[in-house]
């Protein structure tokens, strides 16, 4: 290749060229010269008919895929879920570690969580926080009522927890984040918009039926004002109960609460993120796939919602459809 380089150089060096054609003009006329009139000192031949006597019959076709490189690696698993590969460190679920036949114990992902955040490898969210409380007009309830004391809630569906969060996603630019949660599936549907308003919880109201991969028959909501009004009568027309908190009564909604944990920790601080909401969606929409298909959850002993939910369903008896 030097020899090459070398030889166009020197045949180049002298002349002056005023456009990049103009450059390649005269190096294709000397590579001519160079592969097809040149003869090799020794060969007796040249370059082309080296190429057309020995290489091109030896050359095979390009395969349909492109080559990829990879590297196969069994590493050992820490203590903390994370393999060391290169001196970077990745975490591993455990239910798919105990697949590989590795002796781990159950572990909750806040227990995870909580062990990274006291080393310092997660950083606290401080710019998630909940908008101070202050008094203010609010509309009257028309259809939600108190959660009946007697209300069984023990399949998908039958109780549906909603709740907001406050988000800064620029230190100028805040908005809320709805969050709606299965306590039973532990399956979750997150939207963000621009303001927390009745219309903007409608509109949650119907992205919840249409990613729910269950029928909702009930919904539990705080005393926020975003949850009257035009959600109540959304929630009404679909024929969805609407249950309201009794006053500083958050522990009732505990279920949504930690599921807020998991977005706060896992998305929000950990995804490099747009400044509007039309751009973020999408992006909130991919995580809410990873965590309902691939993030395996302790409470449904190492499985996802969906593994949980498919397995549910082959379990549950059908009814015969012979007369």
């Amino acid at each position: 290749m030097l020899i090459v380089e070398r030889w166009l150089l020197g045949r180049l060096r002298r002349r002056t060229f005023h456009s990049l054609g103009d450059v390649d003009a005269a190096l294709g006329e000397l590579m001519a010269q160079l592969n097809d009139r040149r003869r090799l000192r020794g060969l007796g031949v040249t370059r082309r008919q080296l190429l057309e006597e020995v290489d091109r019959p030896a050359l095979k076709a390009l395969p349909d895929e492109p080559y990829e490189y990879s590297e196969w690696r069994l590493p050992r698993v820490g203590v903390d879920y994370h393999v060391d590969i290169d001196a970077h460190y990745y975490s591993v679920p455990y239910c798919f570690v105990r697949a590989e036949g590795f002796a781990v114990s159950d572990s909750t992902a806040g227990r995870i969580i909580a062990s990274l955040v006291a080393r310092g490898g997660v950083e606290p969210a401080p710019t998630l926080r909940r908008r101070p409380y202050a008094r203010r007009w609010t509309a009257k309830r028309r259809f939600a009522r108190r959660r009946p004391r007697d209300l069984a809630v023990n399949e998908p569906g039958a109780l549906v927890q909603l709740d907001t969060i406050y988000v800064n996603l620029t230190p100028t630019k805040a908005i809320k984040h709805f969050t709606a949660y299965d306590p039973v599936a532990k399956w979750t549907v997150g939207k963000a918009f621009n303001r927390a308003t009745a219309h903007a919880a409608a509109s949650f109201l119907d992205k919840i039926l249409a990613d729910m991969p269950f029928p909702v028959k009930a919904i539990q909501v705080d005393g926020g004002a975003e949850f009257m009004a035009q959600f109540e009568t959304a929630c009404q027309a679909k024929g969805v109960a609407l249950y309201a908190l009794p006053p500083r009564r958050p522990q009732m909604n505990g279920a949504v609460e930690r599921c807020n944990g998991a977005w706060r920790y896992e998305f929000y601080e950990t995804y490099d993120l747009p400044s509007g909401v039309e751009e973020l969606n999408p992006i909130l929409d991919s995580f809410q796939h990873l965590y309902n298909h691939h993030r395996p959850r302790g409470a449904l002993a190492g499985q996802t919602p969906a593994n949980y939910l498919a397995n549910r369903s082959a379990s549950t008896p059908h009814p015969s459809q012979m007369c």
